[in-house]
């Protein structure tokens, strides 16, 4: 980012943090809401969702996985303990620390949240006991669910309208909550006040993949196969029928096709293959399924979104808008966009599906977790660095100090001139007298990384090897790292060294150091101690420039 990366000093390493939690940023500015917060604020999220039937509450998660929500608190969906809309982010305390897996929101709204451990907590609207717990009260805080789940992990969560589903990591599949067309899958149509397995068809299946329309449920299987219920008056479940189904049933116009993900919208599903296919099915007054018209389907549709493989689909049970990403990173999206009709596949700018949501879906929500994603991909520059000290690699060892440095013949031999010379192939190990570990590890260190690592009065050694192995930018970074530790009690010992190494620059800057601090720093043992023609010096300069005026 930078031509010249800053020292690892006092101040440079909460640059340096600074710099990293920019490139973690989550780009969360195209949510209105997030207009209200601070770009303080917004640097240090890592995990948001924005939710509920305007896009008017969200919930983030924090670098130090601190949890806050903000917006109406319709329902008491923020988990604050009232209702109380709020335009000032505040903290669940509850949530605080415990890692954010994944998130889902039903139309009243109510939240489903599941943790990096697997379990599961709820809040919100529960007039139909979508919350799990048994009653049809509102829950104002978060509660763990634990109901049938004990034991149990849970991996992902999907919310309907009114209903929850989760899946565990033994790929179960539990519902609970509103069932006036099955959606809970039980084989009946009375509400389901707790979590409960679904069975029939999934008795004895993995699943792999969950999602949920307004009033429907679906679940992918690990061999392809998708299974759906719930509410089928526009063909969302793909059967063929507008009849609602109880229990599980296969899609069988799917036969010989692997399914990888689902993905439901308020009344119509998409389904990637793992050939990079999308199928689409049911609702189409918006042209959602992608086929050029608006009129429902009630079998799968190839949907043609490119020449090129597809990899991520997208939809949210609260809009009618569909969204697609290509293997070359290419975005598409169809159905109600900003209130127009989309019907075929239209190439966005876009670099992500979520952007599609912020900026063209009604209202403009999340259709998942939004995550700081992790870069498993190292640079050149990273890779050198994880290789230093390295011994299953190295071909050279440093004993310094009766310690052992691990490097690397051709990189040093690469990075330094002095290495160039005096450097054989025979060489296996290396004594060095003249400089201390701690400097000349952070020398070799240096030449991995471009940055040194040591505090102001070692930087003072790695400043005297630099002059002798006439390492020049290494001499600029040790007096940078000097300065920014500069205080009064090592202030004349820095000075010393600068005068020492010639770094008239740096000597300035800790004469006017001194100077600027003269009554603690002439009480410092360094001042007692300093040598005599360097304290006439100091004296003779000092007094020139009327630092003994009174």
């Amino acid at each position: 980012m930078e031509d010249e990366p800053p020292p690892q000093g006092v101040g440079a390493k909460a640059l340096e943090a600074t710099l990293l939690s920019a490139l973690k940023m989550l780009d969360v500015g195209k949510w209105p809401i997030f207009s209200l917060c601070s770009p303080e604020e917004i640097k240090l999220i890592r995990q948001a969702c924005v939710f509920g039937s305007a896009g008017n509450e969200v919930l983030y998660a924090t670098e130090n996985d601190e949890v806050f929500v903000l917006g109406m608190n319709c329902s008491g969906c923020l988990g604050t303990g009232d209702m109380q809309s709020t335009i000032e982010p505040r903290r669940l305390d509850s949530l605080c620390g415990k890692k954010i897996a994944c998130l889902s929101y039903g139309s009243g709204p109510h939240v489903v949240l599941a943790t990096e451990e697997g379990e599961v907590y709820t809040w919100g609207h529960n007039a139909y006991s979508q919350l799990g717990n048994g009653t049809t009260n509102h829950g104002f805080i978060p509660c763990q669910v634990s109901t049938n789940l004990v034991n149990k992990k849970v991996i992902e969560v999907a919310c309907g309208s009114h209903h929850s589903m989760v899946l565990t990591s033994d790929g179960e599949v539990y519902t609970w909550g509103y069932n006036n067309s099955g959606q809970v899958g039980s084989g009946s149509t009375a509400n389901q006040p707790i979590p409960r397995r679904v069975t029939s068809c999934l008795q004895n299946k993995i699943v792999v993949n969950i999602a949920c329309g307004q009033m429907c449920s679906m679940a992918v299987v690990e061999n392809g196969e998708v299974y759906v219920w719930g509410y089928n008056g526009n063909g969302q479940l793909g059967l063929g029928s507008s009849g609602n189904q109880p229990t599980p049933c296969r899609i069988a116009a799917l036969q010989g096709i692997r399914v990888q993900r689902v993905a439901c919208g308020y009344a119509h599903t998409l389904v990637l293959t793992d050939e990079g296919q999308i199928y689409a099915w049911g609702a189409n007054s918006y042209g959602q399924l992608g086929t050029g018209n608006k009129s429902n389907q009630s079998y799968p549709t190839t949907v043609i979104v490119d020449k090129d493989r597809v990899v991520e689909i997208a939809a949210c049970h609260s809009a009618h808008t569909s969204a697609a990403k290509t293997q070359s990173g290419q975005v598409y999206m169809w159905g109600q966009c900003r209130g127009q009709s989309v019907t075929f596949p239209h190439l966005t700018h876009f670099a992500c599906t979520d952007d599609v949501f912020a900026c063209f879906a009604t209202p403009a929500v999340m259709w998942r977790l939004l995550s700081v994603e992790p870069d498993d991909h190292l640079t050149v520059a990273q890779s050198l660095k994880k290789e230093f000290d390295n011994p299953e690699t190295a071909d050279l060892k440093f004993l310094v100090d009766g310690k052992y440095i691990h490097v690397h013949k051709v990189l040093l031999k690469i990075r330094c001139e002095h290495f160039r010379s005096i450097l054989n192939n025979d060489d296996e190990i290396i004594e060095m007298s003249e400089f201390s570990y701690p400097v000349y590890r952070a020398f070799l260190e240096y030449l991995y990384t471009d940055n040194i690592r040591l505090p102001p009065e070692d930087a003072i050694g790695l400043l005297d090897l630099a002059t002798l192995y006439r390492e020049n930018r290494l001499k600029k970074l040790c007096q940078q790292t000097i300065k920014q530790g500069i205080c009064e009690e090592n202030a004349i010992a820095l000075l010393s060294a600068a005068v020492k190494y010639e770094a008239q620059d740096l000597e300035e800057f800790c004469f006017r150091f001194c100077i600027n601090h003269l009554t603690v720093v002439t009480q410092t043992q360094g001042f007692a101690e300093m040598d005599h023609d360097l304290l006439k010096n100091f004296i003779s300069k000092a007094s020139r420039v009327g630092a003994f005026r009174n």
